[in-house]
């Protein structure tokens, strides 16, 4: 009998982790989820790659004290043997739940795991191409977390039959070049707002466990945890060098802000039985996440968006009717109405964009600590 010997949660090094998860491919069918990953929109997570050798410059010198304070919790490793099933599992019965609730939930599962994968990919790469002892030494072990994470939520979808393929993800999904900078600002407010998500969930779980309808969130709260740590990495990146935060670049920071929270806005009412079973409203959930998230951001970015802003709600509500509307126009070939609808969603995302920005001063000390 063939005992499988390691788990992904047990792993530290992210290339045994995926090859682990290469060979566990062949017993399920994994070309529907993994075609879905490999789908390349404004709504889907993408694959990165950028200048590797600006990136290997950092000297992270300046910030030495909260540097080896961070790297020292990540060595730890708290969270290793967590991402695998347990007594905690609950049996889930695929076959009788809601159609269009199974199709979210796969549709969020996917998307989660090639959102995880993605960070795997880009950390793993600087790990790789790196000679820089403090950049190399956090990359391997954001790469460690990442490819659990993805491994964890494959082991869920193998459940109803499916997985993504990351192997195939590796060499054939499109990756998009953005310079460092921009990877900072993207990759920061995408740990920072997945832990916001995360933790939003698995409070308003805790409190409603009825509404409890698969096991995976359970283990929300250290796989944010995770993504907070990551966060504060990516922080410290940008205050290794002022002139991120300042100057031309603040306008950066405000269009990832607004981009990565309309985005999130959008892509979570394309799910509305996902979040019924949850018990959330996707409006008070978004905004939950966008207060949190502000708050969080406020430790290293010099503005945060003012989402009590009368534009902002009205704005994002017309943002995502213009993009159901082309979904459909798209999927019955009406290329007047597809036009129109992008159209409507580019006047939506600058009425958000010009909503003028909350300032504030930045903390001398960036490190922050999970406290939802």
């Amino acid at each position: 009998m063939n005992v499988q010997t390691k788990h992904t949660a047990d792993i530290t090094d992210a290339e045994e982790s995926l090859k682990l998860q290469e060979s566990q491919q062949m017993v399920v069918d994994s070309t529907a989820a993994t075609e879905v990953a490999m789908q390349n929109t404004l709504l889907t997570p993408r694959f990165y790659t950028t200048d590797f050798d600006e990136m290997d410059a950092i000297d992270v010198s300046p910030i030495r004290e909260e540097w080896d304070q961070l790297i020292a919790q990540m060595v730890a490793d708290p969270n290793k043997g967590h991402f695998k099933k347990n007594d905690d599992w609950d049996t889930v019965d695929w076959e009788n739940m809601d159609p269009e609730l199974k199709k979210e939930f796969i549709d969020f599962l996917i998307s989660s795991c090639t959102a995880e994968f993605s960070g795997c990919v880009l950390y793993k790469e600087m790990k790789r191409r790196g000679n820089n002892k403090d950049i190399t030494q956090l990359f391997q072990l954001m790469a460690r977390d990442e490819a659990r994470h993805a491994g964890f939520i494959n082991d869920a979808l193998r459940e109803a039959g499916v997985a993504v393929n990351l192997g195939f993800l590796t060499q054939k999904k499109k990756y998009t070049y953005f310079r460092p900078k921009f990877i900072y600002y993207a990759t920061y407010l995408s740990e920072k707002i997945g832990y916001a998500r995360y933790i939003t969930i698995f409070r308003h779980l805790e409190a409603h466990p009825e509404h409890r309808f698969h096991p995976i969130f359970k283990w929300f709260e250290e796989w944010c945890n995770d993504e907070f740590s990551h966060g504060e990495a990516f922080a410290l990146l940008m205050k290794t060098d002022p002139k991120l935060t300042r100057g031309i670049n603040v306008y950066w920071i405000k269009f990832f802000l607004t981009a990565v929270y309309s985005t999130m806005y959008v892509r979570d009412h394309q799910r509305p039985a996902f979040h019924k079973a949850l018990g959330v409203d996707p409006d008070w959930y978004a905004h939950e996440v966008f207060t949190k998230t502000s708050k969080l951001t406020e430790q290293i970015f010099p503005i945060t968006l003012d989402i009590e802003h009368p534009r902002w709600q009205r704005q994002l509500e017309k943002m995502q009717k213009a993009n159901a509307d082309l979904a459909v126009a798209t999927k019955e070939g009406r290329f007047f109405a597809k036009i129109g609808a992008q159209a409507r969603a580019v006047s939506a995302f600058v009425a958000l964009i010009t909503i003028p920005a909350k300032k504030h001063a930045v903390p001398a000390v960036t490190r922050l600590e999970p406290a939802y």
